[in-house]
């Protein structure tokens, strides 16, 4: 059996559904722990009555030192802040052999059994964002990426997970602050800080727009692959991060307009993730026809919008595009 835990609030409802559904179209053998971080994603996700799900108010896990700071982060802050928390909840009030993180906006498309596997004997799992040379962010965003980060419930696991809590109860900001930002640099020295961390080997966890310029995307019998283009080597796509993407209220999609993403990734990869978070839409629709579960906004207007357009389009990263068109 594994252990899974995210968190979302509304505005991230049917990517965290779509993550959820991936999962659980490629793997059986698994229970997720959705903690819901407003009333409205609390109440739908109830209704819905998810298989292998059990979901998690707020108030149900919020200690004294969470809602002691959480006035002092914003509303992405305190979701950085109580990644640790919900871990090491999950783990100690379910009594969990091991708990692994999962980011709201990964998508499965293989089964990530093998890549908790590949820990072994060790205790802790944590994924390089492999960013691609030009858009290499290291110094300010980290070397690795809160996105898939797996704690065995032993002393090496619950050491580093307590340690990461405390840290992120202390400072956890949206800024790049003494070598910190959020919660994710903490990770940069945890192969030296902490005994039994394992980083991942496995390309095909964590392909993302920020590393995906790498390789040359393929699809071969349903399944996606990548092929690395300075060896050749091959790795199936085991999750893909979503990150930056966004919806509008008149129906364009920006897939992430900071990112060079080819044709070929637009149409293997993100063409089925938008149809997928069509799905999680039309489902929702079907509980409240007026909530809007995609967090959409309104597209930028103005001559800085504009401009911001043309500056995209002069770097070949303008991946806005309407989701009818995408899809159909």
């Amino acid at each position: 059996m594994l252990y899974f835990c995210t968190l979302f609030d509304s505005n991230y409802l049917s990517r965290g559904l779509a993550m959820y559904e991936s999962l659980k179209d490629l793997y059986d053998d698994f229970h997720m722990y959705i903690f819901a971080f407003d009333k409205k994603c609390y109440e739908i996700l109830n209704i819905l009555n998810l298989d292998k799900v059990s979901v998690i108010e707020l108030c149900e896990f919020e200690d004294k030192e969470l809602l002691e700071i959480k006035p002092t982060r914003s509303t992405a802050e305190y979701c950085w802040t109580c990644t640790p928390s919900i871990i090491l909840y999950s783990i100690e009030k379910y009594d969990l052999s091991h708990c692994t993180y999962l980011d709201a906006d990964i998508y499965f498309f293989s089964s990530p059994e093998e890549l908790i596997n590949e820990m072994d004997e060790k205790s802790i799992l944590i994924t390089e964002h492999r960013y691609t040379k030009k858009y290499d962010k290291t110094e300010t965003s980290g070397k690795y990426c809160v996105q898939f980060v797996t704690f065995k419930n032993n002393i090496s696991g619950l050491t580093a997970l307590k340690w990461w809590r405390n840290a992120c109860l202390d400072w956890c900001y949206a800024k790049y602050e003494d070598g910190k930002l959020g919660d994710q640099k903490y990770l940069d020295d945890w192969t030296q800080r902490f005994e039994g961390v394992h980083v991942l080997k496995h390309l095909g966890g964590g392909v993302a727009p920020w590393n995906v310029q790498q390789y040359t995307v393929y699809e071969s019998n349903k399944q996606k692959y990548i092929k690395e283009n300075s060896t050749q080597f091959t790795s199936k796509i085991v999750f893909y991060h979503f990150h930056g993407i966004k919806f509008f209220t008149n129906g364009s999609v920006d897939l992430n307009s900071g990112y060079c993403l080819s044709d070929n990734t637009q149409n293997l990869i993100y063409k089925d993730y938008v149809k997928k978070i069509k799905q999680m839409e039309n489902k929702i629709a079907k509980i409240d026809k007026a909530f809007d579960p995609n967090g959409s906004t309104n597209l930028r207007k103005g001559i800085k919008h504009y401009i911001w357009i043309l500056i995209c389009k002069l770097k070949k990263t303008h991946n806005c595009i309407k989701v009818k068109d995408f899809i159909e």
